[in-house]
């Protein structure tokens, strides 16, 4: 069996056409990026706006407990909905796309939420001390704080939807799922087989991709004091003095210094 599938994976062949493993591949990734991009906009302004005012708590509870619902019944419910209303190949785009976008929500809409409530009230109030208005607040300090929870549930919500993509193909939508469901009606399940390992080392690069995003998103002042870069690291840092050196400093600076440090 595992010869097969290598062979299939391997066979110039199966790569090329309409219905190769490039062109699915293609397919199954745009779906995901489209998705992606209208559950975020939707979700995140939700919850940026939920997490920076404290209302609308509701809806973080009503999207997790919309996760109970199970996907392949609420696919094939929106498709025997919205089928009839639909023409050509909408009729199996358009649910599944929809589908899939109440299931990239929740995560996303969460981790939004998470991220700016989690913010320190200390460093809410110290940015308004210094005359930020609300939505100065949110963008400059908030949302800074809030991205690795953030890209963290985008990080969810693309696993999700890479994974659960392959389900649409049980609706006519394209993709790697094809090769699930054709396989397992032909009876080739060497092609069955070869689908399942694609979607999962494409869920695999998208999990990678996406892990990295989120430690870049990390503010520095976040990070472990392993990871931040030292003072002479730095090119507007000079020289640090050597061990035992006594350093000079002018009158008066040490006078100044204590009087701020009492302010």
């Amino acid at each position: 069996m595992i010869a097969s599938v290598w062979s299939w994976l391997t066979d110039p062949a199966n790569w090329r056409g309409a219905g190769g493993i490039s062109s699915r591949l293609g397919e199954h990734l745009g779906y995901s990026a489209v998705v992606i991009l209208i559950a975020a906009a939707i979700a995140i302004p939700l919850g940026l706006w939920s997490g920076h005012s404290g209302r609308g708590r509701w809806l973080i509870s009503a999207a997790n407990a919309a996760r109970a619902v199970p996907t392949i019944g609420l696919l094939f419910a929106t498709s025997l909905w919205l089928g009839p209303h639909v023409t050509g190949d909408l009729a199996f785009t358009v649910p599944s796309i929809l589908v899939l976008v109440l299931l990239a929500i929740p995560p996303i809409l969460a981790g939004a939420y998470a991220g700016v409530e989690a913010v320190d009230p200390a460093v809410r109030d110290a940015a308004r001390g210094m005359g930020l208005t609300g939505p100065q607040v949110l963008r400059k300090v908030e949302v800074p704080l809030a991205l690795p929870l953030l890209v963290s549930g985008l990080r969810s919500a693309v696993l999700q939807v890479v994974a659960t993509a392959t389900i649409a193909a049980y609706v006519g939508l394209g993709g790697l799922g094809r090769y699930l469901i054709d396989g397992l009606a032909s009876g080739r399940y060497a092609v069955m087989a070869g689908g399942a390992v694609l979607v999962s080392g494409l869920a695999l690069v998208a999990d990678l991709v996406m892990a990295a995003l989120q430690r870049l998103a990390a503010s520095p002042g976040l990070l472990p004091p392993g990871r931040r870069k030292r003072r002479s690291d730095r090119p507007d840092a000079g020289p640090d003095p050597p061990h035992g050196t006594t350093v000079d400093v002018p009158a008066g600076q040490d006078r100044e210094g204590s009087r701020t440090h009492r302010r």
